[in-house]
């Protein structure tokens, strides 16, 4: 029976183009669930949207001498021009600054406040004297007093993932002129999360989907004690308080982000035109919400959201599963444009296309430990995985129908137990394949793909059908029947991780619609004897295999696109 999923991705700080490890981790991997899921039949909706507010914004606009507006305006642009061209099928990918989520999060705290979850409390907080601003967040850097960690800012830890308050950054300076800040006194509106301790362990332990790392760092957390935690900032650029007396406050950045995955929602079914259904996702209980995230992000969608959402008292799905990636690095270290480490998501298109990159991050998923980005690994998997197996075998299947068949399926008047064995291996490839992606198990998903096709090679290696063409015809007739069923198979399930490819693919079986139309049990229905086929064109071809000339061709683009922007 088809089910109603909410599929979300974290939204994007729009100071900057995200690069390849902020794609994998939330947008890409959300895409190819929701495509899997909707293969499956389900009622699916994807949503996300550009992180424009708060302090990151702020800093980057005064960087580059303009206002927060123009930068989030163009930036938000810009970056949804490229989700599209990675083919991220969003139903809406829309702004913290739509006018539908500004007045949902402003009504929805005004409702927590009432419940007597939201408190107002004068506060003595970090303040530049040579700028006359106070410091939230990521005005404010300082050593993590967690861990040690330098370059702590004053919301999170990037390194141990803390929470944090600037006040408690050890030797903390001004991210603006460097300066060393004072303590001067100002009011804030809290959330007081101690109140929601016991529903919120409830929730974590409860929930057997939460994968084990996401729940222990969560439980952890609130091991170590749930404080009030302030929503609003002494910053200009935000989501005005709605709170009577605060006056020249914002929301913060992170209460105001994870309620966009309900105002998005919202909008999406009001440009529908049904503008209640939003609540089928959020409040029927067999609905399920599935957020993609990066491992830093996990204490805002375990804790921060889901007490958000229980101190509404509205009776608001809570998270059913979030799936948090490790880390992508780059020569061992984190991405950084500043010192050219990483690979930014617009470069990546001008290198390679765009199922390439598709398949190869869904297939090296940092799902259990952090990953490093290296030519070597890139140029092997794709050589290895896409070129001499997947499209090797799809190739030299296809084109042997279209030469030897006349471009049209054979009769299996003579199938033995192989070629049984191999229909067989197909159902339990296409059924395992289903069964991880059921999972959030991507990765593993996107490899089952390469091991079917695999099988496929290593079938006709051993069956060597083109001797039997004189001597056996109606033999090699029904290898190259079961042959393209694996074909029609991988068609099929290729959609989630590389959906270009896989229209290709379908169109050179000559079937009817579209891939992205089709159904998942479809991959199980064989081609039957006497369907025509188009004439076949490689999916792949080798890639330069030399990682210091694939580098060369990144320093180029780079090159050439700072040069344009001059």
């Amino acid at each position: 029976m088809p089910e109603k999923i909410l599929v979300t991705s974290a939204w994007p700080y729009i100071n900057v183009t995200p690069h390849l490890g902020n794609l994998v981790g939330s947008v890409l991997s959300a895409d190819v669930a929701a495509r899997y899921f909707r293969l499956r039949g389900d009622d699916v909706l994807m949503v996300s949207g550009s992180d424009t507010h708060g302090t990151p914004i702020e800093v980057e606009a005064m960087r580059q001498k303009i206002s927060p507006k123009q930068l989030t305006d163009q930036n938000h642009a810009r970056v949804s021009e490229l989700f599209r061209r990675w083919e991220a099928s969003f139903d809406n990918y829309t702004s913290t600054e739509s006018p539908v989520h500004k007045e949902f999060v402003q009504k929805t705290l005004l409702q927590i406040q009432k419940n007597g979850y939201i408190f107002e409390e004068e506060t003595q907080m970090l303040y530049c004297e040579h700028d006359q601003r106070f410091l939230p967040d990521r005005f404010v850097e300082g050593k993590c007093p967690y861990c040690g960690a330098e370059r702590a800012r004053g919301d999170q830890c990037d390194k141990c993932g803390k929470l944090l308050e600037p006040t408690a950054l050890i030797e903390p300076y001004c991210t603006i002129c460097k300066n060393k800040p004072i303590l001067k006194t100002t009011k804030h509106w809290y959330i007081d999360l101690s109140k929601l301790t016991e529903p919120l362990r409830q929730y974590i332990q409860e929930n057997p989907q939460l994968p084990a790392n996401v729940k222990a760092f969560s439980l952890n957390w609130i091991k170590d004690g749930l404080k009030p935690r302030a929503v609003t900032r002494d910053i200009e650029w935000g989501i005005a308080a709605p709170f009577e007396g605060a006056q020249g406050k914002t929301i913060y950045v992170w209460v105001d982000a994870v309620l966009g995955y309900v105002s998005a929602t919202i909008e999406q079914c009001q440009r529908m035109g049904q503008p209640e259904k939003w609540r089928e996702f959020w409040f029927n209980k067999d609905a399920k919400t599935l957020y993609f995230i990066g491992k830093d992000n996990i204490p805002f969608h375990t804790i921060i959201l889901p007490a958000l959402l229980l101190a509404t008292g509205e009776g608001y799905n809570l998270p059913w599963n979030v799936s948090s990636t490790e880390f992508l690095q780059f020569k061992g270290e984190k991405a950084s444009k500043s010192r050219r480490i990483g690979i930014w998501i617009d470069e990546a298109l001008e290198m390679f296309p765009v199922d390439t990159w598709r398949f190869f991050l869904t297939a090296t998923r940092p799902e259990s430990k952090d990953t490093d980005f290296t030519w070597d690994i890139f140029a092997g998997k794709i050589n290895a995985d896409l070129n001499d197996t997947y499209g090797n075998f799809i190739h030299r299947t296809l084109s042997f129908i279209n030469n030897k068949f006349n471009s049209t399926i054979p009769n299996p008047t003579k199938l033995d137990d192989g070629d049984r064995a191999v229909l067989q291996a197909i159902k339990e490839k296409v059924d395992f394949a289903a069964q991880e992606l059921n999972a959030q198990h991507l990765q593993s998903a996107a490899n089952t793909l390469i091991a079917l096709t695999r099988i496929g090679n290593q079938y006709l290696n051993d069956k060597e059908p083109w001797k039997l063409m004189k001597t056996d015809l109606e033999r090699a007739s029904s290898i190259f029947y079961v042959a393209v069923q694996v074909v029609k198979a991988a068609a099929v399930i290729s959609e989630p991780f590389m959906p270009a490819v896989s229209q290709q693919l379908w169109q050179t079986l000559n079937l009817q619609g579209t891939v992205h139309d089709a159904e998942w049990e479809d991959a199980l229905q064989p081609l039957e004897a006497g369907h025509q086929i188009q004439k076949a064109t490689p999916l792949f071809q080798k890639i330069e295999s030399d990682p210091a000339k694939l580098e060369e061709k990144l320093v180029q683009i780079r090159e050439k696109a700072t040069s344009e922007a001059k």
